[in-house]
């Protein structure tokens, strides 16, 4: 059962949402502020390990990642599970479930997450209404293809030590352009975690991960890989990064 605490008064009006701070993220208009600004009904609060939707449940809101780490996954029925991706401030929570008429996946908490919470019936309204909105919202759903895209490039065709220094990499570049990090790199995730979006058994995982720690590009602590090298990890993967792009969020 999810932990949570819904919220009925708005604990950080829109005008003052932190995200809007942040150069990463497009800034609204007036109007769209405002909508915005109606449309969100609350706040949801939910702890570390708390499942925030379930995979074939029909939920009746749609969430925006305030605060905190999530990840989204599918499981088989034996409760092996394969990690399909990970939320993050800014990201938008439950769209498949408004268009599918039932969530296709999971999604569950790493962190304490805070979360926006918006009714999915006054959707329509947004794409009748507010047409950069709706343009948002295509922009989020395409930019999770592509992420989804790159992620099934690295299962299917990189090694188990380019995957996982891919993997690690990806969180950090994404962490450090929404400012999630301090004095320390970590990254709240498992070496279970890695080998669950990996597709690797944990033994296999514990091996390639105390390469890349060889190597001095990253550091295990409990339920947390510090990275100490980024550059050294895009290096590794083979991968550019992801490029400064501003980008929407609701």
């Amino acid at each position: 059962m999810t932990t949570a605490w819904p919220s009925h008064s708005f604990k950080t009006p829109c005008e003052r949402c932190p995200l809007r701070a942040n150069p990463s993220f497009r800034e609204f208009n007036s109007e769209e502020l405002d909508f915005v600004s109606k449309f969100k009904k609350g706040e949801l609060t939910v702890d570390p390990g708390a499942t925030i939707l379930v995979e074939g449940a029909h939920s009746a809101h749609l969430f925006t990642v305030l605060s905190g780490w999530g990840f989204r996954y599918k499981a088989l029925e034996d409760g092996r599970r394969q990690i399909l991706n990970y939320v993050m401030p800014g990201d938008l929570v439950g769209l498949q479930g408004t268009i599918a008429g039932e969530m296709q996946h999971s999604v569950e908490a790493l962190s304490p997450v805070s979360l926006c919470v918006f009714e999915r019936d006054k959707l329509m309204t947004l794409y009748n209404k507010h047409a950069s909105l709706a343009f948002d919202i295509t922009w989020i759903a395409a930019q999770e293809e592509r992420i989804l895209d790159e992620h099934l490039l690295s299962i299917g065709r990189r090694t188990a030590l380019e995957r996982a220094a891919y993997l690690i990499a990806f969180l950090f570049e994404r962490g450090k352009a929404l400012k999630l990090f301090n004095s320390h790199a970590s990254i709240p995730i498992t070496q279970q975690h890695v080998a669950d979006t990996l597709g690797l058994s944990i033994v296999h995982t514990n091996k390639t991960l105390k390469k890349l720690a060889n190597r001095n590009l990253i550091r295990w602590q409990e339920r947390t890989c510090e990275v100490l090298d980024g550059d050294g990890l895009m290096a590794a993967a083979g991968w550019e990064g992801p490029g400064k792009k501003v980008r929407p969020f609701i």
